[in-house]
């Protein structure tokens, strides 16, 4: 019998923590946070873990809703063995370590820093790197047959390293999407599914509740895109992009050199900074490794201002700019939280999203106000005018649902759990899966419940 438990990461975006009972071998697949809450908050039901088998871990991304709690469960349960892919191991290594630094700046709270720098060095270390496709046989302690357990990764295309998990046990297959992306993005070139049966498939849904038809072709947007920012620059203004160190801030880097190349966009200079530069040199590193569009292509060669060299903001007035600038939902105290108070009061500036918004961020209070209307970043601050070019555009690092359903397509599993996404998102595909695939059993478990499967 295999036991399916969600600790987190069911009906939201964040803390994505699953857990799974194999016939006494405890697993979890990812052991992330929650980006809108802070310290004990922010985590995973660890607590339903305490009289539980657990013996292995498995990370299928460095984003921090899947890995950033990892330091807190290994505390907890130090004899745990933790897998992910070698390019997983090394980016976490930068993203858990910036973490603490921006909770040590932010937070006098001692209670909100839940892990140090030194927790990470050795957390990072004792990871085990495994390739795509290699496979692990594993018994945890109380392992009751003499069947291993047997788990792959498969590279989900979602951002460098993202692994996607067949977990294979007595002639059955459970599959854990993680965050998933099966077409191509500007650098990274799609995900390679198993060529395997799949009995159970655990599946984000993030897009679930966005028509395929609202989320264009690359090369369609990429073409908006130039358009919108070469009216802020022909204005004199500068263009704020916020994004998320990992992923998204290499993947808009690309498309907008890209673009400058084909003179598509006015060639200014464009701004990065903090951990992003480092996680790129990581991508370029990796390129010959990892399955990237075009091999001989290097972020690093791609000219770059150091954002973190510049203190007073009305310097993107004097010299317009594109700036890239954590966080992608303009988490309070963030740099692009902070550039945002500067951008929202200039008329010829642009701010322009380039992924998903969580309807409670800051971001979508910018995003969902209208030219001349007053509003407020957080609960507590000051209202300010909105005079800048507003405007969201498309580079999805997830699959859209049409995607999604083609994995169900291509399976034909008996059972599909939800996950990974908002009610409306679950709603969606719960529907169309019953209505597409009547035999096919559909679950949107809550965090705690239980889901019992025959193995």
């Amino acid at each position: 019998m295999i036991k399916i438990i969600p600790l987190g990461g069911t009906d939201d975006i964040g803390a994505s923590c699953i857990y799974l009972n194999i016939d006494g071998t405890g697993l979890l697949l990812d052991c992330g946070v929650h980006p809108k809450k802070k310290g004990i908050d922010s985590l995973p039901e660890l607590d339903l873990l305490n009289n539980l088998p657990l013996d292995y871990v498995f990370i299928s991304h460095a984003h921090q809703d899947h890995i950033g709690a990892l330091p807190i469960l290994i505390k907890r349960f130090p004899h745990v063995i933790i897998y992910t892919t070698p390019q997983t191991q090394e980016i976490a290594y930068l993203t858990l370590h910036n973490a603490v630094t921006i909770i040590e700046k932010e937070f006098d709270d001692q209670s909100l820093i839940l892990y140090s720098h030194d927790e990470i060095d050795l957390l990072v270390k004792s990871i085990i790197a495994v390739e795509y496709n290699d496979e692990i046989q594993l018994k945890g302690l109380r392992h009751k047959t003499l069947e291993p357990v047997v788990v792959q990764f498969y590279d989900a295309g979602h951002i460098l390293g993202s692994a996607s998990i067949l977990i294979k046990y007595k002639h059955k297959s459970y599959f854990y999407t993680g965050d998933i992306k099966t077409s191509p993005q500007q650098i990274m070139n799609g995900s390679k599914l198993p060529r395997y049966l799949v009995d159970t498939l655990l599946t984000e849904t993030t897009y679930g509740s966005v028509s395929s038809k609202d989320l264009p072709e690359l090369k369609v947007e990429m073409k908006r895109f130039a358009k919108s920012i070469n009216k802020v620059l022909s204005k004199g203004g500068s263009v704020l992009i916020p994004v998320f160190a990992l992923g998204k801030t290499q993947e808009v880097l690309a498309v907008i050199y890209s673009l400058m190349k084909t003179n598509e966009i006015t060639e200014v200079p464009i701004y990065t900074g903090g951990v992003g530069p480092k996680i790129s040199h990581v991508y370029d590193k990796n390129r010959f490794i990892v399955n990237v569009r075009d091999k001989n292509f290097e972020l690093s060669k791609i000219p770059q201002e150091n954002l973190y060299n510049i203190t007073d903001p009305t310097y993107f007035n004097r010299k317009p700019g594109i700036v890239l600038a954590a966080s992608g939902m303009m988490i309070e105290n963030t740099t692009s939280f902070k550039l945002a108070k500067h951008w929202l009061r200039q008329k010829d500036f642009g701010i322009f999203f380039v992924g998903y918004v969580d309807v409670d961020s800051p971001a979508s209070r910018i995003y969902s106000a209208k030219k001349n209307d007053r509003i407020k970043l957080t609960e507590f601050s000051d209202p300010i005018e909105v005079k800048c070019e507003v405007d969201k555009f498309s580079f999805p690092s997830h699959s859209n649902r049409k995607e999604l359903l083609g994995i169900i397509q291509k399976y034909k599993p008996n059972q599909v759990i939800l996950l990974h996404g908002e009610n409306k998102s679950r709603d969606w595909f719960g529907y169309n899966i019953l209505k597409e695939f009547p035999n096919v059993k559909v679950y949107a478990p809550t965090t705690g419940s239980e889901i019992l499967i025959e193995s």
